[in-house]
């Protein structure tokens, strides 16, 4: 499974491509408010770090979809469009498809809504996992379901899991199938976190010093 991070903070991506562990970002409207920045620039600036970029459309009825998604993919070469699963949000999404376009069908809950998406020929369809657990339903079932059906029936879109809240989503979404996971920086940095790493490095640190203790002690 391919590690996407959710977010729009130039800083929380360098930092994660510094690591070398993610293969794109989603992001959205409101990340990129709430990084005080313009759409458009900060998507640009996104797409100059990593490739892969969902950056979603605005616009609600399909043709303004289609005229947006448009100009959002001339943005640069790495730009995923996002188009909601609506009826205007799909009927755009096979426009803009059709012209060699990728898409993100974003809001996906359940798995005759991804059959839709798999139908336009969506690059990939996310999936709301946490979003559906908040609702005392089970998002990584639906991961599981939209990736045996996809199976089934040769479909390539990819199954792109979202609304990641902590790393056992992230573990449970892999083991689901799914081809992408989509998470918050703090999410990300949580994978990296196991008690007996954090042990294992500080006896590595103790007997080393010891070691260096006891030569010097002697020479």
């Amino acid at each position: 499974m391919k590690l996407f991070l959710d977010t729009a903070e130039l800083s929380e991506i360098e930092t994660a491509v510094g690591w070398g562990v993610i293969d794109g970002v989603t992001t959205n409207p409101s990340l990129i408010a709430k990084a005080g920045q313009d759409h458009e620039t900060q998507v640009k600036r996104i797409c100059g770090l990593v490739g892969n970029v969902s950056a979603e459309c605005v616009t609600d009825k399909r043709d303004d979809l289609v005229v947006e998604g448009r100009r959002i993919a001339k943005w640069h070469p790495n730009v995923i469009v996002k188009v909601p699963l609506t009826p205007d949000g799909i009927a755009a999404g096979k426009v803009l498809a059709s012209e060699g376009i990728r898409i993100n069908v974003t809001l996906c809950f359940s798995v005759n809504q991804a059959l839709l998406a798999a139908a336009i020929g969506a690059w990939c369809v996310s999936p709301f996992v946490g979003r559906l657990d908040d609702i005392n339903e089970d998002g990584i079932r639906l991961i599981r379901d939209i990736v045996d059906a996809f199976r089934a029936g040769g479909v390539t879109t990819k199954v792109l899991s979202a609304s990641i809240r902590h790393p056992l989503h992230v573990s449970q979404s892999a083991l689901a199938g799914a081809d992408i996971g989509t998470m918050p920086f703090k999410v990300l940095e949580s994978m990296f976190k196991h008690p007996l790493t954090d042990k294992g490095l500080a006896q590595f640190a103790a007997d080393y010093k010891k070691s260096q203790e006891t030569r010097a002690a002697k020479s």
